[in-house]
């Protein structure tokens, strides 16, 4: 029996020859024509065509040992091929941008997927208050290509050259290059440590030339920029051996 009704074709496939291009707001799709890409791991959800996955774990010696100091690392999966991928992470709005030798620092948890010309690595920030924190770590990608990141819900991007700006740390996505990020800590006093109190014990604070993109949610777990020694889990859920 014929099957009625438009569900093929209000969802039908978004065509595209970029090699990343948004199927909706929360799912991906990579042309892999284009050469290999770096995808977070367990975030294919299909794909046609022949497509490979290699698991590359922290990404080499040196980003291994990063890890085993600061309890991060990058867990991706290079995938080659010919076809068409499709990467998601848990329902999240999925933000795309190419680099043009240009760089952005980004939450690890916040990283999907990018091309494989671009070079990332973990970065302890410098700024001043940090050890306060416990320690704060970012994935640094640099080069040209593309680059992929979730937010929960659509977020907002600061231009930070226009007024002092300042955000939660566990909102905080990712800033681009020429941004300059310290740590403002909150002067409430042990109040503001608690629950009831002002609820934020520090704040980073942005300046230079550039943009620092905010999501509207914080979370403990999922957001946090935070290491060893902090409270929050920071990168480690996608970032690990």
């Amino acid at each position: 029996m014929p099957i009625h009704g438009s569900l093929f074709q209000d969802f039908k496939e978004e065509q595209s020859s970029d090699q990343f291009s948004l199927q909706n707001k929360k799912l991906l799709k990579i042309q892999m024509g284009h050469g290999p890409v770096m995808a977070r791991t367990g975030s294919m959800v299909a794909y046609q065509g022949d497509v490979r996955f290699e698991n590359k774990g922290s990404g080499g010696v040196g980003k291994f040992l990063k890890q085993a100091a600061t309890g991060e690392g990058v867990k991706m999966l290079t995938c080659t091929g010919q076809g068409e991928l499709f990467v998601a992470n848990e329902a999240q709005e999925i933000q795309v941008m190419y680099l043009e030798n240009d760089m952005i620092s980004v939450n690890g948890n916040n990283v999907l997927a990018f091309s494989a010309s671009i070079d990332w690595d973990i970065q302890r920030i410098q700024a001043r208050g940090a050890a306060m924190t416990g320690g704060l770590y970012n994935v640094t990608l640099r080069g040209s290509g593309y680059v992929a990141i979730t937010t929960k819900g659509e977020p907002v991007a600061l231009d930070v050259a226009s007024a002092p700006t300042f955000g939660d740390a566990q909102a905080v996505v990712m800033w681009t290059g020429g941004v300059r990020m310290d740590i403002k800590v909150d002067t409430g006093g042990m109040k503001s440590m608690l629950r009831g109190g002002t609820g934020e014990t520090f704040q980073m604070a942005f300046g230079g030339q550039g943009y620092v993109l905010v999501q509207p949610a914080e979370s403990v777990t999922d957001g946090g920029h935070q290491s060893s020694g902090g409270s929050s889990g920071g990168l480690s859920d996608l970032l690990g051996g």
